[in-house]
């Protein structure tokens, strides 16, 4: 019983994370109908240039240059070697069958979306501060977000924002559920590193929605966990 107490306090903020995604996304399909659809593109557009922005800002975060090259190298012959960015479309495109949507959309809404609130610092310190501290806050606020952005985002890209919800449960609650077993590992340094890399990443993520890039982001999600192996031995 303690146990399960133990796994539900350090969940809580990441329930909370997925209950905003799942509300903000069913607020979205109930406007997408009433929403015009050069409007939806132009919402779009404006939230991929506060992606790029977030994602600008964190990457200064790092203070190691050779971190984030020597990250981003390894973890994209780490992620194209397990074909990450495959197997999350293949997901996606199950889950697309199993619901029997006919939006064309709907893998490339769910990946997006996936992307967008697992990478970052959001996601990565909010969860470890649940799991070590049971101190929800940063989720709760990194909950805040992603409600109004799956508005903007499933009326734009339809059903599959929501099923993002399952992806950010399991990243988000392994970290908090293991936060305390790694925690001799994770210096400020480099849980700094960590977001410095996915910084770069989710400015990546700003370029694709722009369309002015088609940057395989999901194969270079490995260079997250590289870069904390690698700062791990420079701090």
């Amino acid at each position: 019983m303690p146990l399960i107490l133990e796994l539900g306090d350090a969940l809580q903020g990441t329930v909370v994370n997925v209950i905003a995604i799942i509300a903000g996304a069913v607020l979205g399909l109930v406007l997408k109908k009433g929403v015009p659809e050069q409007m939806k593109n132009t919402v779009l557009q404006g939230m991929g240039l506060v992606v790029l922005y977030l994602g600008l800002s964190m990457a200064f975060e790092g203070q190691e240059m050779l971190i984030a090259i020597f990250s981003l190298v390894l973890g994209g012959i780490l992620g194209e070697l397990a074909k990450v960015e495959q197997r999350l479309n293949s997901f996606g495109d199950k889950l697309k069958a199993r619901f029997g949507s006919e939006e064309g959309q709907f893998t490339e809404g769910f990946v997006f979306a996936s992307l967008i609130y697992c990478v970052g610092a959001l996601a990565v310190v909010g969860s470890l501060e649940s799991g070590l501290n049971s101190n929800h806050e940063i989720l709760y606020t990194k909950s805040a977000i992603d409600g109004v952005t799956a508005i903007a985002f499933t009326s734009s890209l339809g059903l599959g924002v929501a099923f993002s919800a399952l992806p950010v449960f399991i990243y988000q609650g392994f970290i908090a559920v293991f936060a305390s077993g790694v925690s001799d590992y994770l210096s400020d340094e480099v849980v700094a590193e960590m977001s410095s890399v996915g910084g770069i990443l989710i400015m990546a993520i700003g370029l694709n929605v722009l369309e002015v890039t088609q940057i395989k982001i999901a194969n270079l999600l490995p260079a997250i966990l590289v870069a904390a192996v690698i700062a791990n031995f420079v701090f």
